[in-house]
């Protein structure tokens, strides 16, 4: 099936003394999923925000909220941040022993489930919990630090990891340094969701991040590589959420 491109702007991003207003204008400006950098200053060498911040910003959209880990232990913690409001919550294969068990433990507090890999990482991380996943987040940069440059030796893990997935309705997720400049290759290496922050917040209002997120959206479009298979079958559309609930 065909994938339509998701642009999820990262809050990480966001002026955090307007956080509402932020998320309210990435909303209009036509962001797909709202992403939500979780850093604990163990696993990371930095610490941004927890599961209160995130209930507290859930009522200002109906947007996916998608919930990036990079906290250790991970366990924990889960059951927060699916009360919280989370949607998709994903762990780093590297911030526990039991990834397998962490995922089972996703799904049963019913969220999607999804995996995150640092850029030294391997995709063989992840090749025996394929069927327990919903989305995988490929760091295309080092995790805890926004404005970093992207990292262009991620391209063929990408291009691995969608070869791995193959005709699973797994989302394949980029983070780090995505721009217009580099949103078509990224996409054309096999990712169908983009992360962006500074890409987007950059600017003074949700026209400006409109204008941004188009940009994005459109260079990613670009690169799309239709996947060889039944003509018959139909694109899933961003908008139609088929991930969640």
């Amino acid at each position: 099936m065909t994938r339509e491109i998701i642009i999820a702007p990262s809050i990480l991003a966001a002026d955090f003394a307007r956080l509402g207003e932020e998320i309210a204008a990435i909303d209009a400006a036509g962001a797909d999923w709202i992403h939500c950098d979780v850093m604990d200053g163990h696993f990371v060498p930095n610490i941004s925000f927890g599961a209160e911040i995130i209930k507290a910003i859930r009522p200002m959209t109906k947007k996916i909220f998608d919930v990036h880990l990079m906290i250790a232990p991970v366990d924990p913690y889960l059951e927060a941040f699916a009360k919280s409001g989370a949607d998709v919550i994903a762990v780093h294969a590297e911030a526990g022993p039991h990834l397998d068990r962490s995922l089972q433990a996703i799904r049963a507090l019913g969220k999607k489930a999804g995996v995150s890999l640092c850029p030294s990482t391997p995709e063989s991380a992840i090749e025996y919990v394929l069927d327990r996943l919903d989305l995988v987040l490929v760091m295309t940069v080092n995790p805890g630090f926004g404005g970093q440059s992207f990292l262009g030796s991620q391209l063929e893990k990408i291009a691995r990891i969608r070869n791995m997935i193959g005709e699973r309705p797994i989302r394949l997720e980029v983070d780090g340094g995505v721009t217009r400049d580099n949103a078509t290759a990224i996409a054309a290496a096999g990712a169908d969701t983009l992360v962006a922050g500074s890409a987007v917040f950059r600017g003074n209002n949700s026209a400006d991040y409109a204008a941004n997120i188009a940009a994005i959206r459109t260079a990613a479009e670009a690169g799309l590589v239709p996947k060889r298979h039944d003509s018959s079958a139909q694109p899933v559309r961003a908008g139609e959420r088929v991930l969640v609930r």
